[in-house]
């Protein structure tokens, strides 16, 4: 599975960058037909606390998950998301283990 990472509004490090691409690969393990994931980090420039935006789109065959979550930190937010995709990913394949038997 390849992984995209991008930062936007601002120069991401090459730790937290390595940290997410790290998070999301590690999403191999619920479905084995991941095409692609793109993760997006960005910072609004306002006064609020979480002002990180991390959005997390993962590529299987026929459809796309997308994750979008405001956070503190990165790191919160690629926890967060790579955990909703986790679900979303069982549930995808659930889905398709069931059409497969009926």
């Amino acid at each position: 599975m390849k992984v995209f990472a991008q930062s936007v509004n601002f120069n991401a490090d090459k730790e937290l960058i390595k940290y997410a691409e790290d998070k999301v690969g590690s999403l191999v393990k619920y479905h084995d037909k991941i095409v692609d994931a793109e993760i997006f980090l960005k910072v609004l420039n306002t006064s609020d606390k979480e002002n990180k935006i991390t959005e997390v789109k993962i590529n299987i065959p026929g459809h796309e998950l997308i994750v979008k979550r405001d956070t503190r930190t990165f790191e919160e937010g690629v926890n967060t998301a790579v955990d909703n995709l986790k679900r979303q990913l069982k549930r995808h394949k659930e889905k398709l283990r069931d059409s497969l038997i009926s």
